[in-house]
């Protein structure tokens, strides 16, 4: 077990997802401590794919300034290594299982255990197919973290029992993006988690302002979010750490006051 818990120990977790090199990996550690400073409690990192399927168009537009920029896997292992320098709050990847496969996932999961990453996320992988990075997983410390969409259904127990880290609980159908209103029954979904295990569940996919982050908070234990960070990023390139500071405080001050 590694420290992704911690996350959750100080009230309703906030967790900040950005892409990193977008648009270069000084302005990406420079937002990640703006968040950090800000009262993130967790950072997903996102390693930048050429097909990111879970994602809309304001993320996948920043793989795509990414990935033009040059961005590489071992730029971004270069990234964390400086980062985990000063920084020490959970950190998780978020990418896709082809990443990991033309990388090697031996080598990917050892090195991320080397700079202190503490789970991964692949929406890409089926819960039927995690096996075959699992066990790798384990043999590194990474926590590898489930997702739970909205279609999971019969097997949201099946999928709560086996978690590990967080359970990242899909807000709605679709891809990533700030959505004026989340319409999903996440209550019952939630419940239905809750009676299969006590890893913490935060809700992602659509929330973008402190309103939503307080009435996701109020039914599981953090809100995720990324569009509306990234978007910061796509309007004030490397001038954004400063408002992405500003809009994490607005965020995290919203859940300190969710029970």
């Amino acid at each position: 077990m590694n420290n992704i818990r911690s996350a959750f120990e100080n009230g309703k977790a906030f967790i900040a997802f950005i892409t990193c090199g977008d648009p270069d990996l000084g302005t990406t550690a420079a937002a990640v401590r703006a968040a950090v400073e800000n009262g993130a409690d967790l950072i997903e990192l996102g390693i930048p794919f050429s097909d990111p399927t879970a994602e809309g168009p304001i993320i996948q537009g920043a793989n795509l300034r990414a990935l033009t920029g040059g961005v590489t896997t071992d730029k971004i292992f270069s990234l964390v290594k400086e980062l985990r320098q000063d920084v020490t709050t959970p950190f998780v990847f978020m990418t896709y299982a082809n990443v990991i496969f033309s990388y090697g996932a031996e080598r990917f999961l050892s090195a991320c255990r080397d700079i202190g990453i503490n789970g991964l996320i692949l929406p890409d992988l089926p819960f039927e197919e995690k096996e075959e990075f699992l066990s790798v997983c384990h043999a590194y410390n990474i926590d590898l973290i489930s997702l739970i969409a909205p279609t999971s259904e019969n097997r949201i127990a099946m999928i709560a029992k086996e978690a590990e880290g967080f359970l990242y609980i899909v807000s709605s159908l679709g891809v990533t993006g700030m959505r004026s209103e989340i319409k999903t029954d996440l209550a019952s979904i939630v419940e239905v988690v809750r009676q299969n295990t006590d890893i913490p569940c935060a809700i992602g996919f659509g929330i973008s302002t402190p309103e939503q982050a307080q009435k996701m908070a109020k039914i599981s234990d953090g809100a995720i979010v990324g569009s509306a960070i990234i978007k910061l990023l796509e309007k004030y390139g490397k001038d954004a750490p400063k408002y992405i500071g500003e809009y994490v405080k607005s965020m995290k001050d919203a859940l300190r006051t969710t029970v």
